[in-house]
């Protein structure tokens, strides 16, 4: 969502442009960037404060704030599009160093707000930027085949073929039907202890780990969703981390458990949050 207050010019009308921020860097090392803007028409600038620099370009706040966003911003391609644009950016920055990224259509009016914002802001987006220098963010997505998973926990196939060839057919079902709700209360229970184990094992080599949300894609065929986590990983452990999520996933895959891995990532997951909102 946009953060649009204070962008209303005297006249209540929405201003032509503002300030788009992408990222907070360190201002050392980092050149003038060739990333296209998140129109792909500004260019993308530098605003320095002290030892950071802001990574920016201009927009027109109309297609963010007030009522002609509207539809835009509930238009997934429209917003998707320019979502693919600023993670670009970002991670161009994330080439020359360690960023603190911001969130998807963060703006300011102008110059002199955003430079306070960073003045307000300057020791914990150091901070931060020197904990980012030391550590990665990992996403580990697993999924779930859930009748693979069943077939390996559940002996309802057994438990049927072992009935009696007397025992009436209305009683046959209702005992199969409460020996597959049993079956599916057991993978339930089987899989909150295997993610809970998982993720204590995968802390012995991050720092951090979060929940995220559990987005469906439109293909379901490596299995269900269940899981989504941001690990932060420090640098040292990189490659120790990913053999041991390998590993896991070697070991769960029969039954039906599948962990991939991608990173690194710009680290959304473990910024600061403010108290003051940009505008």
């Amino acid at each position: 969502m946009a953060a649009c207050d204070g962008l209303d010019g005297p006249d209540g009308q929405a201003s032509r442009q503002a300030l788009y921020l992408y990222c907070v860097a360190r201002a050392a090392g980092l050149p003038a960037l060739e990333a296209k803007g998140i129109d792909e028409e500004s260019r993308v600038e530098l605003v320095p404060f002290a030892n950071l620099a802001a990574v920016v370009g201009l927009v027109r706040v109309d297609d963010f704030c007030g009522p002609s966003s509207e539809a835009r911003m509930g238009d997934l391609a429209w917003v998707g599009a320019r979502v693919c644009r600023h993670q670009a950016v970002v991670e161009a920055a994330m080439g020359h160093g360690p960023v603190v990224p911001a969130p998807f259509a963060v703006l300011f009016s102008s110059t002199e707000r955003l430079t306070a914002w960073l003045e307000t802001h300057h020791d914990a987006i150091s901070r931060a930027l020197d904990r980012f220098a030391r550590h990665e963010e990992w996403a580990v997505r697993v999924t779930l085949d859930r009748r693979m998973a069943e077939a390996q926990l559940s002996d309802v196939t057994g438990a049927a073929s072992d009935q009696s060839r007397s025992t009436p057919a209305g009683v046959r079902y209702l005992q199969e039907r409460s020996a597959r709700l049993g079956a599916g209360s057991k993978l339930d229970a089987w899989l909150r202890h295997a993610c809970t184990v998982v993720v204590g094992d995968l802390l012995h080599h991050a720092a951090e780990f979060r929940e995220r949300d559990v987005v469906r894609g439109p293909s379901e065929a490596d299995g269900r969703p269940v899981a989504n986590w941001a690990f932060l990983v420090p640098r040292s452990e990189r490659d120790a981390f990913a053999a041991r999520v390998e590993s896991i996933h070697a070991g769960h895959v029969a039954r039906g458990l599948s962990l991939g891995l991608s990173g690194p990532w710009p680290p959304y997951s473990f910024c600061p949050r403010f108290e003051s909102e940009p505008s």
